[in-house]
């Protein structure tokens, strides 16, 4: 679910990554800092080796160091904060103080406004000073060819090389983001159409290992857009409590079985053999205002409801995971379907269930579907040049001030020209896609408030607000939530099943989506079993269910090993079993963002997910007598 510095090898594969615990990001980072593009750091400005192994013994995480640097930040300044402000305050509290030494810098700084202006595009400073030397600080536009025409440039993003046929008003797919892709890649008449797509990856700053796998992964027929979005998965940066644990914190699990069909000894599917492809688009059975809409489909014996069961995780995956989740949830081939078409944000997720799948409706009011619609004060400033329409997917993090800063110093050149050069747009709309910014004055792109990504993801007003949580749990919260108004549209369905209420197991249930979406449809929720480890999250769903006056009731676990199968069964003798079990296991071995420990189900996270499958496969035998 989040994005990263493309550039940045040392961390990624596609398929089955492991970490190497000889190489913390603070080293690789000290050896790759001359590679990277778009941030003005170079080795000069780089912790000693002494330094950062100082903020270690001091407990700092320097997975935190690594987020950090990739949001731009100069690791001299990190350090400085991390000192400064200590190494157990929350990454906001270091994200500020960096600011300040920002504006403190900006205010004394004897840089030129034309070098400030190029440093911040990624170029070299020794470079910039020469072009500026040779060509005037005034000539901006001399100055600018003058650096692109130096082999160095080859170096740098697609985001700052001069646009050559990108179709600007295209709106087609404005989530898929095609325009920020490289199209200036020139066309090699020998090479098939993977080898073309292959190029444009690895000129966009992705390894050739990188590029080939998301085509193995993602098919032949998926277009360079589909393919980035694989790469650039979920979210724009890592957040060390999501991706990382120490091991003293690790919790033993359960010894995981392969279930079902393997311990049955009945013969495996074909499933293994035809790995499940990603459709384009992805509007799973149909959505709303699109064609192609399917009303009826056929679903295993063992599959079929009651219970009814929903279960949801990121949809670019590392090879084979889908394949494994619709192995243990009775063979069901996954609904991929991408939250851009119910609201103003991309959010491509897969889900397996056995509800029905005809008489769907959407649940009223309907959301925004525009960027200007739903944020309609942002219409004053949005540059005619910035085309876009839809947002990326919401993240658990947000872009920084420095990088907004950055945006602002590349444009203010031109205030007085109709328009940016064509390679100052590129950058500027690059970031804005990454950081899903929006415009709120001259040459002044903003992230998303926590209030506007509530609104986006349908959730009520104030949902996650106040109650003892931070700005920054808020943004995780609602980074890895449902989106409301896609889930209710495959929820619907229940309500005139169940006309005088409905029993639910609630698994994972983070800030509430599934009761929220229930809600909006009107579904009495007679029973809530939730089950949540987070203790703000918890504090969330109580507040949701007292403010909206639920007459049922609310029993709430903090973990779901705790849930243990006569737990459920005494639960299930006392309110009369449950008429639906929802949830979504935790992404964080699965989504493309985490370089650290991408390692599909068998993570110590993602491999809770046969945890649903057990804690299903009780209620299911319970309730049907067996």
């Amino acid at each position: 679910m989040v994005i990263w510095n493309n550039d940045d090898d040392d961390f990624l594969e596609i398929d089955n990554f492991q970490s190497s615990p000889r190489s913390s990001p603070i080293h690789a980072m000290q050896c790759r800092v001359e590679n990277l593009a778009g941030v003005a750091v170079t080795t000069s400005s780089l912790s000693s080796p002494t330094e950062t192994t100082d903020l270690v013994q001091m407990g700092f995480s320097d997975e935190v160091f690594a987020t950090l640097f990739d949001m731009g930040f100069p690791v001299e300044m990190i350090s400085r904060a991390i000192k400064e402000t200590g190494p157990n305050v929350e990454t906001s509290v270091i994200i500020d103080t960096i600011s300040k030494y920002s504006s403190d810098c900006e205010a004394g700084s004897s840089k030129s406004k034309a070098i400030d202006h190029f440093l911040a595009m990624g170029f070299d400073e020794e470079k910039v000073v020469k072009a500026i030397q040779e060509h005037g600080e005034d000539n901006m536009e001399a100055i600018a060819n003058a650096l692109l025409s130096c082999p160095e440039a080859k170096k740098l993003p697609a985001a700052v090389e001069e646009e050559d046929g990108i179709d600007w008003s295209s709106s087609d797919d404005d989530t898929n983001y095609t325009d920020m892709l490289n199209s200036d890649d020139e066309k090699d008449p020998n090479s098939n159409e993977n080898g073309s797509k292959i190029r444009s990856l690895v000129k966009m700053g992705f390894s050739e290992l990188e590029a080939s796998l998301a085509v193995e992964r993602c098919g032949e027929n998926v277009d360079i857009a589909e393919l980035t979005d694989f790469l650039c998965a979920a979210q724009m940066a890592r957040e060390f409590s999501e991706f990382y644990t120490e091991p003293e914190e690790q919790k033993p699990r359960h010894n995981i079985k392969k279930r079902r069909f393997e311990s049955k000894g009945e013969p495996r599917s074909s499933v293994d053999d035809e790995p499940i492809r990603l459709p384009n688009p992805m509007i799973g059975f149909g959505v709303p205002n699109e064609p192609g809409l399917i009303t009826h489909r056929s679903l295993p014996e063992l599959a079929r409801g009651p219970p009814f069961f929903y279960y949801e995780n990121v949809a670019l995956t590392p090879k084979g995971v889908w394949e494994t989740i619709s192995r243990h949830l009775f063979e069901i081939p996954p609904e991929f379907v991408d939250s851009k078409y119910f609201c103003v944000a991309a959010r491509k997720r897969g889900y397996i269930h056995n509800l029905p799948i005809n008489n769907r409706f959407q649940i009223q009011p309907p959301p925004k579907y525009t960027i200007h619609d739903a944020f309609p004060l942002s219409k004053r400033w949005w540059p005619e040049w910035d085309k876009r329409t839809k947002l990326n997917c919401i993240l658990t993090c947000t872009g920084s001030a420095q990088l907004t800063n950055r945006i602002r110093v590349a444009l203010e050149p031109y205030n007085e020209e109709p328009e940016p050069p064509k390679h100052v747009q590129r950058y500027v709309i690059d970031q804005c896609k990454k950081w899903n910014l929006v415009w709120v004055g001259k040459n002044k792109a903003a992230p998303l408030e926590p209030d506007e990504m509530e609104s986006i993801l349908g959730f009520p007003k104030n949902h996650t607000r106040g109650g003892g949580m931070s700005r920054t749990e808020r943004f995780k919260s609602l980074g890895n939530s449902f989106q409301v108004d896609t889930v209710a549209y495959h929820l619907s369905v229940l309500k005139p099943i169940f006309p005088h209420g409905i029993n639910v197991l609630s698994l994972f249930t983070g800030i509430g989506g599934g009761e929220v979406a229930l809600h909006r449809l009107q579904i009495k929720m007679k029973l809530v079993v939730s089950v949540e480890i987070s203790k703000v999250n918890r504090n969330i769903l109580k507040d949701f269910w007292e403010q909206t006056n639920q007459t049922g009731e609310l029993i709430e676990f903090s973990d779901i090993q705790h849930l243990t199968n006569d737990t459920i069964e005494g639960l299930m003798e006392k309110y009369g079993g449950f008429d639906l079990v929802i949830g979504g296991s935790p992404c964080n071995n699965l989504a493309g963002g985490n370089r650290v420990s991408r390692v599909g189900l068998e993570g110590d996270q993602s491999s809770l997910f046969f945890e649903y499958c057990r804690i299903l496969e009780v209620v299911r035998a319970r309730m049907r007598g067996s």
